[in-house]
């Protein structure tokens, strides 16, 4: 559950915003809420209604040319518990008889700072960047063996993590919009396509998925139609499944479909893939990994009032999507010798369904005159269900796993914690130095870490937001999962030959446990249209039979919590 209202533009430009990221746009509730299409819906209905205090931006105005730039730091301070996760080959050197060890970290600082420059020439013309100047840990305990996550926490580089994200431009033109550079992507509810811009309700948003790109979108038939037609070519600079700063070279040609009346929408989204990474090994010949997948994803949304012409709305929005292809990245020592390569069978999806009171009040505290009142959502309640394929097998020759994006949050612990740094560390530890095939390690073993996504794993997601004052949130929600296939740890059947969980336990045990997640913010706006964010969140997991040891013993109760502070400019 997650955006922030927007003010709306004209309605030509609003679409044609909504498909430079591939993802519908939302937009702010304002005094205009009132004005509503036929189904009862305001334009600017309070989709998702979590206002995370970003500065407004300004839409394009043909008679100006205006230069915004808007951005945001953040700081965080987290303390959790420790949980057992495999032990490398260097860490069982040193200490023979471990049979497990935990990430390392219990208490640490981190931070980012973002900017967003626009340049806005007439209505025609815009060009946007986004770079984070600094990312990453600042202080505190340092995580270790994880580093074929995709930020491992594992080194003091928050003042010396310079990620470049978006330079790209936009073109207005009769037939449509040119779209040419580095941009994001994003689509539907952001489970395969997601721009890592997105605010949640719990957890921070990461890098994202950015590629080198040219689009074009255009309305066939004719300016007035809802139908909207988008076709891109992509370089992938960063996407859970290639960077291409380590080498791989992953391009795609992308279309998508999508009718739009607002608020009800539905769209088709389908990527071509082909991605190669040249690999050196030391005691081997240099080899080529290869994917080509195809990828097909159906999204949509809807909103309506409860009552015609009350306050109250429900919503809802859902998107499934399959992968398929061939891959010889996860190979087997036979499939090797034959030139075989695996099959990709993978699918996944998420729906949403909730509610939303909207009310009127003051921007701000104190007095305010008409032109401040907004109308802005005082309680939300949304439950979210979401499955995505595993795989039992990851050497029987077709691959099943479907990893949601990790920007896709599914609340604090459990995905972006526990089975996070379970999959990063059986990752980190199948190339240790001191394994004898380290030089060349085991294939796919880039694609095992999940980066904090959903895998393998249905859930059920209620999440709750009240809203006493435009200005203090308050929030709850809960995970209920379980695997969708028997759980297992690829390094343990590569190194011992055994269908073990990641703790050495049942494979066939498939409950995850129950997790529950609270927390709070403060919006305090400053002068110059800064706003001064201060909070708090926090989570405990009830771990289920699958997160369990060899002797069946479950995992001692993982907990976490996070001081939150933020300027948003």
């Amino acid at each position: 559950m997650a955006a922030l209202f927007r003010r709306s533009l004209s309605r030509r430009a609003l679409a044609f915003t909504a498909l430079f990221a591939l993802v519908p746009a939302t937009a702010r509730a304002d005094d205009d809420a009132d004005q509503k299409d036929d189904s009862g819906v305001p334009k600017d209905f309070p989709r998702l209604v979590l206002d995370d205090g970003r500065t407004e931006i300004y839409p394009a105005d043909k008679h100006l040319v205006r230069f915004q730039v808007h951005g945001e730091y953040q700081l965080r301070y987290q303390a959790m518990s420790s949980f057992p996760l495999d032990v490398s080959t260097s860490v069982l050197q040193a200490h023979p008889n471990a049979t497990a060890d935990s990430l390392g970290q219990n208490n640490f600082v981190t931070h980012w700072i973002r900017f967003t420059p626009r340049l806005q020439v007439r209505d025609n013309v815009q060009i946007v960047g986004q770079i984070d100047l600094v990312t990453g840990l600042v202080l505190g305990d340092r995580a270790h063996d994880v580093s074929a996550d995709e930020t491992p926490r594992d080194d003091y580089n928050g003042f010396s993590n310079v990620q470049p994200r978006w330079l790209y431009a936009d073109l207005t033109t009769k037939i449509g919009v040119f779209r040419v550079g580095q941009q994001p992507s994003h689509w539907g509810m952001g489970i395969l396509a997601n721009d890592g811009d997105h605010p949640s309700l719990f957890g921070d948003y990461r890098y994202g998925s950015i590629s080198e790109r040219v689009l074009f979108a255009t309305k066939p038939l004719g300016k007035e139609s809802p139908f909207i037609v988008v076709v891109a070519g992509d370089l992938v600079y960063r996407d859970p499944t290639a960077q291409l700063t380590r080498g791989d070279q992953a391009f795609q040609g992308v279309f998508a479909a999508l009718y739009d009346q607002g608020q009800n929408q539905i769209g088709l989204y389908g990527v071509y893939r082909d991605q190669r990474s040249d690999r050196n090994a030391t005691d081997f010949a240099a080899y080529t990994d290869k994917i080509t997948v195809g990828v097909l994803d159906l999204a949509g949304k809807f909103a309506a009032p409860v009552v015609y012409g009350s306050d109250t709305y429900v919503f809802g929005q859902a998107e499934a999507a399959t992968i398929l292809g061939t891959t010889n990245e996860l190979r087997t020592n036979a499939q090797a010798l034959s030139g075989d390569t695996t099959t990709i069978r993978s699918y996944g999806g998420a729906a949403a369904l909730g509610v939303v009171h909207a009310t009127r009040g003051c921007c701000c505290n104190g007095e305010c005159k008409d032109s401040d009142v907004k109308k802005w959502g005082d309680f939300v309640g949304q439950v979210e269900l979401g499955y995505a394929s595993g795989d039992a097998d990851p050497y029987d020759g077709t691959e099943h796993r479907f990893t949601f994006h990790p920007d896709h949050k599914v609340g604090l612990i459990l995905f972006d914690e526990v089975m996070r740094w379970q999959t990063a560390r059986a990752a980190t530890a199948a190339q240790d130095p001191l394994l004898a095939n380290s030089s060349r390690p085991p294939p796919g073993i880039d694609l095992l870490p999940s980066n904090g996504g959903v895998f393998g794993a249905q859930y059920i997601n209620p999440t709750f937001l009240f809203r006493p004052r435009k200005w203090l949130d308050l929030k709850a929600g809960m995970v209920i999962a379980q695997a969708t296939a028997d759980v297992v740890d690829p390094l343990r059947i590569a190194t011992q030959g055994a269908y073990v969980n990641y703790r050495g336990g049942d494979p066939h045990r498939h409950d995850l446990g129950e997790e529950v997640d609270l927390g709070t913010e403060v919006r305090v706006p400053l002068e110059y249209k800064l706003t001064l964010q201060l909070g708090a969140q926090g989570g405990v997991l009830f771990p289920g039979g699958a997160l369990a040891d060899a002797t069946g013993a479950g995992m001692k109760t993982p907990w976490l919590a996070i001081g939150r502070a933020g300027l948003q400019f």
